[in-house]
């Protein structure tokens, strides 16, 4: 697959978790969050961090539009991936 601008291909990421709609740690430790995919819009934003816990996640690394869209993040994370939907969102994201 091409990137957006099409020059050569685009990171996708080994795993992915689906269909998430309420805070979830998607992957514990090191890793890159590669994709997030905005299947159902919300009335707000979403968040991905940087972090491994949902009580009180951290160190945000990107919002999550409330409109429907597939978003290129590529962010490397240290500590774990966490990923908080906006209200009403359904989102699915692609990592390692």
């Amino acid at each position: 697959m091409a990137n957006s601008n099409g020059a050569g291909p685009t990171p996708g990421g080994a795993q992915a978790s689906y269909g998430l709609t309420a805070a979830t740690v998607v992957k514990n430790g090191r890793g890159v969050l590669y994709r997030i995919s905005v299947l159902v819009a919300g009335s707000a934003a979403g968040t991905a961090y940087n972090d491994n816990t949902v009580t009180s996640p951290a160190n945000a690394i990107a919002s999550i539009p409330a409109t429907v869209g597939i978003y290129e993040v590529v962010w490397p994370c240290s500590t774990g991936i966490v990923i908080v939907p906006g209200t009403g969102q359904t989102v699915s994201v692609s990592f390692e």
